[in-house]
């Protein structure tokens, strides 16, 4: 490691304040940003944790919309996201191992955006908005690729606001050591629409899978699904699987999301 500043604000405007500096970085559970500066691929010097910042953590319903404040850990969504969103849930408890789980964050999670994280996929189906210190951001327009968002210089994730839907089910194949998904598919049906959003498989990162939301609209099973497998164009092609290899687990991966949901 090496010297660097370390503060902890009270309140976003003491964090955007103190971010006022071309190489200053916020961290929060800091579970991806920890490891890149013991590795020296990230070197600043200030950092400036979001943990003290009331009003940044916790859940609430409100109506049919569950509010996830952006410090909130993986172990609490888990443990308190079930009576509402059992799907969020359930994902929220399949990350990483219970450390992971106790120190990483949804916000930081989305602002990192790794194209094997989790939660981008469930943002993406459930057509979530991304709350910031200066704005609001729909989840189609908020993921730009791998590890790119919308997000601006300054600009902080502070919640996120998933619409709630009638059924929904996430299926991960998880690489063992790291436990990021190889693919995960989250499903999401309203009414008689449906959404599938697919994580870890492609170099372009999270994407929705148009195929299978046509075929499961009015139709939501597994069947709907039978013989369908995206292109492996663009698809993650490394020692941990190939593009053809991801492109048939994403077909899997999305029958079973679907039995779950169904269920």
């Amino acid at each position: 490691m090496y010297d660097f500043e370390f503060l902890r604000p009270d309140t976003l405007d003491e964090a955007i304040a103190a971010l006022d500096r071309d190489d200053a970085m916020p961290v929060a559970g800091g579970q991806t940003l920890l490891p890149t500066l013991r590795q020296r691929l990230n070197a600043p010097s200030r950092l400036v944790s979001l943990t003290a910042i009331p009003g940044l953590r916790g859940i609430r319903r409100e109506g049919d919309m569950l509010v996830i404040g952006a410090t909130t850990s993986h172990a609490e969504v888990a443990r308190e996201a079930g009576a509402h969103f059992p799907a969020l849930a359930a994902l929220a408890g399949s990350i990483g191992d219970p450390a992971v789980r106790n120190l990483g964050t949804i916000g930081g999670s989305i602002a990192n955006n790794d194209p094997s994280a989790c939660y981008p996929a469930a943002v993406l189906a459930s057509a979530a908005v991304v709350v910031t210190t200066r704005r609001e951001i729909a989840a189609a327009d908020f993921f730009q690729g791998m590890f790119g968002t919308a997000l601006q210089p300054g600009e902080l994730v502070t919640a996120l606001r998933f619409s709630i839907p009638e059924r929904a089910a996430y299926a991960k194949f998880a690489q063992p050591a790291s436990r990021f998904a190889l693919v995960g598919v989250f499903v999401a049906q309203s009414g008689t629409a449906a959404r599938v959003a697919v994580t870890g498989a492609s170099e372009g990162g999270v994407f929705r899978w148009e195929a299978a939301e046509t075929a499961l609209s009015g139709d939501f099973r597994p069947e709907a699904l039978a013989g369908l497998t995206p292109p492996a164009t663009g698809m993650i092609d490394d020692l941990h699987g190939s593009a053809d290899y991801r492109a048939h687990l994403v077909g899997v991966m999305t029958r079973r999301a679907v039995a779950r949901a169904a269920a």
